[in-house]
């Protein structure tokens, strides 16, 4: 088995999000699943994608955190895709991932990898009183709040609480206390908490900040299955249209800023998309 290293949302190396690929040949078949968990756990990435060739233009794709098989990762599909271009085994065009979220759409373009989302779902508002305890494990208040946008758990693939703050400042000096996200992430089923600012620059649509500890990732650089999910609410709030090309700054905080690109084609469809590069290749001694 082929192992990569890649950083995803990112042009440069050592930025954006960092992700596993292993990469299985035509005679190997997926690993037993402890074997796939210790893989990434031994490899400490926020998650690492196990790929394998299935037929035409189909590959499937499994998804571990350090701690658990998830159903997809955004992040990881565009560095899987990376790697298979890389490799000279795709060319530039149309490719389908099968997941446990679905078949999705996959488009390698020479600048972008564009991977469409599964299809969105509103879970949950929250209320002013719930939306407390959300702010609070942020040592943050329900005054932070924007007055025009509500808590809520969006589903793109994977649900999470999308939490608006009303200043850039705030998302930067918001204090996550792991114990309380854990323990509102156990109880509302969700992987994580999405942190947004609305900028009110023309090239940036929002700030972000990650954090799913449920998933043994404190905080993670560039989480796309998100990006979806709040590409997703801020078009049906207006905020952006749909056809409209937008980028979200992540992982700051880490000193890994990502650059994840999304477009809601439809109301129905939507794709994430960015750049990524592999930074370190080997195998892996089983």
């Amino acid at each position: 088995m082929e192992l990569f290293i890649v950083d995803a949302f990112t042009s440069q190396i050592f930025k954006g999000n960092q992700a596993g690929v292993v990469l299985l040949g035509d005679e190997e078949s997926f690993p037993m699943v402890g074997t796939m968990q210790n893989i990434a756990a031994e490899l400490k990435h926020s998650e690492t994608a196990f790929v394998k060739y299935e037929s035409d233009n189909v590959f499937k794709l499994k998804y571990y955190t350090p701690n658990d098989e998830i159903e997809l990762c955004g992040h990881a599909t565009i560095s899987a895709f990376t790697v298979l271009r890389n490799e000279k085994i795709i060319s530039n065009g149309n490719y389908v991932a099968k997941t446990l979220a679905g078949e999705l759409n996959v488009i390698v373009e020479t600048e972008c990898i564009w991977l469409e989302t599964a299809q969105s779902n509103l879970i949950k508002t929250f209320s002013d009183e719930a939306s407390v305890e959300l702010y609070n494990a942020f040592k943050l208040d329900i005054s932070d709040r924007p007055k025009s946008l509500i808590p809520c758990i969006i589903s793109t693939g994977v649900s999470d609480i999308l939490l608006p703050v009303n200043e850039k400042e705030k998302l930067e000096k918001a204090l996550p206390d792991r114990n309380r996200i854990v323990e509102i992430s156990r109880k509302n089923h969700v992987a994580g908490i999405h942190m947004f600012y609305c900028s009110s620059e023309l090239e940036v649509t929002a700030y972000c900040r990650n954090f799913a500890p449920l998933y043994g990732i404190d905080e993670e650089s560039a989480t796309g299955t998100s990006t979806g999910s709040l590409t997703y609410y801020l078009t049906k709030l207006g905020f952006v249209n749909i056809g409209s090309e937008n980028i979200f700054i992540q992982g700051e905080a880490l000193g890994r800023p990502a650059i994840i690109k999304s477009k809601m084609k439809n109301e129905k469809i939507i794709y994430i998309g960015g750049n990524a590069i592999v930074s370190i290749k080997g195998k892996i001694a089983l």
